[in-house]
């Protein structure tokens, strides 16, 4: 009987407990329990951030586990996010929420199917390892829960989110999924010591203010990342100028 080595099995293994996660986040939502069910796909949304990064650590990457991080992508960031918000609000439209849902997952769908075929390409053109092209679907089921993390947050006493807007927004989100605007990548991004500590203290903050203070947080994550759009977009910009002379 073959043998399988530790360092292939380990990202495999936190990639199906990341997909376990996002499949009991559904299992929240349908019993009314949203706020779990959120932060179970905040979760999963780090797992999905660090079993890659271990697998390339332990020279453990494999074709299996891409194409098994792939899936588990399309279901914890396409298909539970749009059913959780589909069970939260949209199914107040009946019919058409339900067809707006099921255009974000086809969306999101297409857009990893896109990633995966994009990798080459990548490969010739060293700078673009930095961007994506469109918003990525861990990002992608961030901002269409935008309004739902807001909602549990201290914020919403400011302003309140109809649910005509939250249609519109998922909407628009699908729509950035599958286009081609160029959107921040920092899978390969290189930096200095210097920077790298900043990034620690960084990631130290995030996870304070996380723990105390969780929707705010990720409320304020969430409108900072939807700012760097049009940034990045104007950054790819300049830098294919600069390359194509």
């Amino acid at each position: 009987m073959r043998k399988i080595d530790f360092k292939f099995a380990l990202p495999n293994l936190i990639t199906i407990v990341g997909l376990c996660l996002g499949l009991n986040s559904l299992k929240l939502a349908f019993e009314g329990s949203f706020e779990r069910a959120l932060i179970f796909i905040v979760i999963a949304s780090i797992i999905d951030s660090l079993d890659g990064r271990i697998a390339r650590l332990l020279k453990g990457t494999s074709k299996f586990g891409a194409e098994l991080d792939s899936l588990t992508d399309f279901v914890n960031f396409g298909v539970c996010p749009s059913i959780i918000l589909y069970f939260w609000i949209l199914n107040n439209f009946g019919f058409y929420g339900w067809i707006v849902s099921m255009v974000f997952i086809v969306c999101c769908c297409l857009r990893l199917a896109r990633f995966n075929l994009d990798i080459d390409e990548k490969k010739e053109f060293n700078w673009k390892v930095n961007f994506f092209k469109g918003v990525p679907s861990p990002a992608g089921a961030g901002l269409i829960l935008l309004p739902m993390i807001f909602s549990f947050s201290s914020f919403k006493n400011i302003y309140q989110i109809n649910a005509e807007m939250i249609l519109i927004i998922v909407i628009f989100v699908s729509l950035l999924m599958i286009s081609k605007i160029p959107t921040y990548s920092i899978k390969k991004v290189k930096m200095s010591k210097n920077g790298f500590i900043l990034l620690v203290l960084g990631t130290v903050l995030f996870f304070s203010f996380l723990f105390k203070n969780t929707f705010e947080t990720l409320t304020i994550f969430g409108i900072c990342y939807l700012l760097s759009i049009p940034v990045s977009f104007i950054h790819y910009s300049n830098l294919n100028k600069k390359y194509e002379k």
